[in-house]
């Protein structure tokens, strides 16, 4: 590849790209941002691009072709160099290098799993959700990077899909060969419920447990559900496969991508005939200026609120027993 060729090739962005060369590729979101037909969470707006369920993004149509294509970084620039002569092939006719599927397996398993329990409390999930997830086989710590590994299950109970949550730092990812379709989901303690609550990841999902429960309420008659961002893939094949569910309540984050996630989680159910007639839907997102912008968040909050409250009132009796005395 010579210099020129390879700035040539950027000068591609990835709007441009799509409409000239696969229009049938590009799903309009409304205004100017579009979104692709084979990856819904991937979203290009203001000469950008970014794939929100795997957090990767760019500006041109070469950072496209290679991070989500998989195409090697020579055949991406040629790709993009072709002439529209008449013997030369477009972009939409040259076959696409598409990296092959890793098979999916899950980390080897760390026998003593407390990091990960440590973090999760520390995260204020509760004691009692952390033990049950573990008992099902949902939850465990990695071997080697000691990661918090949330496994997700088909409807015949084999795991499809596996996200680490690094417990050190903001490492986020799902392993490979995950089938989103069945992202993270813990059942509830009736398999006939017909209560969903939805979150965009695991630790916001039992983190709507949690708060249930410190609230006094029957955490265990709810089925969670972690999209694994905000495509309403997992939710749809969740649905399909338990068809006593008729209450969804969205929890997804209390943001620009939330909420926009929560009118596509609508739109899909509306689509969908057997599911029109079937689900209700609740939008419960964290509310606005009262905490962060997810339920964990709100969670670790109303944690430190009774932590203090405790706190003073410990204060409180104990100075009442030393003027007694």
């Amino acid at each position: 590849m010579t210099k020129e060729q390879i700035a040539r090739a950027k000068e591609w962005d990835l709007l441009s790209y799509l409409q000239t060369y696969e229009p049938q590729e590009l799903h309009k979101c409304g205004g100017r941002e579009y979104s692709t037909v084979t990856h819904d969470s991937l979203r290009i707006s203001n000469g950008r691009w970014n794939w929100h369920s795997w957090g990767i993004g760019g500006k041109t149509a070469l950072d496209y072709l290679v991070r989500v294509r998989g195409m090697d970084f020579v055949s991406a620039v040629e790709t993009l160099c072709r002439e529209r002569g008449a013997d030369a092939q477009t972009a939409s006719e040259i076959p696409l290098k598409e990296k092959p599927a890793k098979p999916f397996l899950l980390p080897p398993e760390n026998r003593c799993g407390t990091a990960a329990v440590s973090y999760l409390l520390g995260r204020g999930i509760d004691a009692e959700v952390i033990s049950r997830c573990i008992g099902k086989g949902l939850l465990y710590e990695s071997r080697d990077y000691h990661n918090c590994v949330f496994v997700g299950k088909d409807s015949a109970g084999k795991a499809r899909y596996a996200f680490l949550r690094g417990i050190y730092g903001a490492f986020k990812k799902d392993v490979d060969g995950s089938d989103k379709r069945y992202s993270f989901s813990f059942p509830s303690s009736d398999k006939d419920s017909p209560f969903v609550a939805v979150a965009e990841s695991p630790v916001d999902a039992l983190s709507v447990a949690s708060l249930l429960k410190m609230q006094g309420e029957d955490w265990t008659k709810n089925h969670y559900l972690s999209l694994g961002g905000t495509a309403p893939c997992a939710l749809l094949t969740f649905l399909h496969d338990h068809p006593a569910v008729s209450c969804i309540s969205l929890c997804l984050d209390n943001d620009g991508a939330g909420i926009l996630g929560m009118e596509k989680i609508r739109e899909a159910v509306r689509e969908d005939a057997e599911l029109s007639r079937r689900i209700r839907v609740i939008a419960n997102n964290p509310p606005p200026l009262v905490c962060g912008k997810d339920y964990n968040e709100l969670l670790q909050q109303k944690v430190a609120e009774r932590y203090e409250a405790e706190s003073r009132e410990k204060v409180r009796t104990g100075h009442t027993s030393g003027m007694e005395k």
